[in-house]
């Protein structure tokens, strides 16, 4: 199938690109064709995201979207920022704190309900939007390495790689141009990347992983529009992370916690930190009463200014998360997706009405260069450096200190620090740990691994490949056990790795349970001897988030 411009992932960045595609072209007259691939049975579906929204994106894209209905409904009120201890909490004036850390003009929303409002915008302009077709593999023009287009839509595929009765072969869909659009460590993008050294030249990537549940409470205790977040207490000084608390809607309140995944200890598990931290008194009283509608988790770019890659390649260009555009200190990124979706389509649009395919979109790196994402980016990109090398307290002052200099100057300071090392090589060996013992989940407050993975409406095909793959098996039992304590059977939220031992003793084997897999996609970043690789699994499988 051919088109002007393929589309991988139906998220917020991939999305508003094919708003703009279509926008243009009608502006114009123009006929250009777009589809976009979504590896979610529904659009929003794999969405995943706190979230309190900066509409500043969206104001471009629809300067109308309130009379259109765009689901966002409960605009920010009030703001907290707690410092947690484990029973006391220390409550930070706001306006000790720069602006751009303060939420006025924006709203608390579902980042997945807004998603498939611009599923429903993208398709009545014409757009050709495929849910359930799991993009797989890249298609390459050779010898020259020109990205040509994408296979998706592989079904039928048994354990064994052999065909059933319900195979499908997949379709090649083709395009003038391709757009990556995975998010947060996409397999796609890794590809592309790795083909033409777009990373090459900048800082490692660095990620967390975010860990998210909705609850709905009784209304006498609901605040809407109250955002509160905290760092501190349950981690300690030297591991990085913090927690949201956002009440919106009917009686909801988005509850999460982020790890920065550049933590040492391998006995850590970020999803018991998170179950933990809920019962502090000054989280538990939010939640009290309430009831547990959902859960999930997803890896969260964090590199920020540093460690965006080189954006365009020959025949396509990586926007949103699949680049990484996070801005770590005021917790945000869907408005820096949209806004690259937005500037590669225009990049995109030129080219193709001007006759051109395949080539290099250098007009999008320009104009990212040029635009407020990398202006709001450059502004906070020291923040995490700061935290990672000198702890939560001096680490978070000095990245409160520099972002109130350049609020106040409009100047930034002349230094750009390094993040150094990938999270995986952050990890240290298991005896330089001690094992972290952590209470017993009560049911009310706390829950355990797979009663949370069983609200996430996660479910794959019995039958098919298990899509995360090792590169050497011997790896976990052999290397990743004796010397890290086989870590990925805690940093997973959703409980797919195992070390089982039989009853009465014998050589203990690893488990993968790749039909609990939620695709955070933290094992393919935290695994310490990167032998872990997460790969698309056939379309449609993997988690159903509602109202997330």
């Amino acid at each position: 199938m051919e088109y002007d411009v393929v589309i991988v992932g139906g998220g917020p960045a991939g999305l508003s690109a094919a708003i703009r595609l279509k926008q243009r072209a009608e502006k114009d007259g123009k006929d250009v064709s777009v589809a976009v691939l979504e590896k979610s049975a529904e659009i929003g579906g794999h969405i995943l995201s706190g979230a309190v929204i900066d509409p500043k994106a969206l104001n471009e894209l629809f300067p109308d979207w309130k009379d259109r209905g765009a689901p966002l409904e409960t605009p920010v009120t009030k703001d907290r920022f707690l410092v947690l201890g484990p029973q006391g909490q220390l409550s930070l004036p706001m306006p000790l704190l720069p602006p751009l850390m303060h939420n006025d003009g924006c709203y608390i929303a579902s980042l997945g309900n807004l998603t498939r409002w611009l599923g429903e915008q993208a398709e009545a302009l014409g757009v050709e939007v495929y849910p359930g077709m799991a993009a797989s593999h890249v298609v390459w023009d050779e010898p020259s390495g020109r990205v040509r287009g994408v296979v998706a839509g592989v079904f039928g595929i048994d354990r064994e790689g052999k065909p059933t009765g319900d195979f499908q072969p997949g379709i090649e869909l083709h395009g003038k141009y391709v757009f990556i659009a995975e998010g947060a460590r996409g397999s796609l993008a890794k590809t592309v990347m790795a083909r033409h050294g777009l990373a090459d030249a900048a800082e490692p990537q660095k990620f967390g992983i975010g860990l998210k549940e909705l609850w709905q409470i009784p209304a006498d205790k609901h605040q809407p529009g109250l955002v509160q977040h905290s760092t501190g207490w349950p981690l300690d000084e030297h591991t990085g992370g913090g927690s949201f608390l956002y009440h919106f809607g009917d009686r909801y309140v988005a509850i999460g916690y982020v790890v920065h995944l550049n933590y040492k200890n391998p006995f850590l598990s970020p999803f018991d930190e998170f179950q933990r931290f809920k019962h502090h008194p000054a989280v538990a009283e939010h939640l009290e009463g309430g009831t547990r509608v959902s859960y999930g988790a997803r890896a969260i770019t964090e590199g920020g200014f540093q460690s965006v890659p080189k954006l365009a390649f020959p025949g396509g260009a990586l926007i949103g998360c699949s680049a990484g555009f996070v801005n770590v200190p005021r917790i945000k990124g869907s408005h820096n997706a949209m806004k690259t979706g937005m500037l590669a389509a225009d990049a995109a649009y030129d080219a193709v009405i001007a006759g051109r395919a395949g080539d290099q979109l250098d007009a999008y790196q320009a104009a990212y260069e040029k635009s407020w994402v990398q202006r709001e980016l450059k502004q906070v990109r020291n923040a995490k450096p700061y935290l990672s090398k000198f702890g939560t307290t001096l680490g978070g002052a000095l990245g409160v200190a520099e972002m109130w200099f350049s609020s106040i100057t409009r100047l930034n300071v002349p230094w750009t620090m390094k993040h150094g090392k990938t999270d995986a090589a952050s990890t240290e060996p298991a005896s330089k740990h001690k094992a972290i013992a952590y209470p017993k989940p009560d049911g009310k407050l706390s829950f355990d691994k797979l009663s949370s993975v069983f609200i996430s409406n996660t479910n794959h095909a019995e039958d098919q490949p298990a899509h995360l793959r090792l590169l050497d098996p011997s790896v976990p039992i052999g290397v990743n056990l004796p010397k890290y304590g086989e870590p990925a059977r805690l940093y997973c939220p959703a409980g797919v790795y195992e070390v089982l031992t039989p009853e009465g003793g014998g050589e203990p084997r690893f488990q993968i349970n790749a039909q609990n897999c939620v695709h955070c996609k933290t094992c393919d970043i935290k695994d310490p001897s990167q032998n872990i690789v997460w790969t698309t699994p056939e379309g449609g499988g993997g988690p159903n988030y509602p109202n997330m």
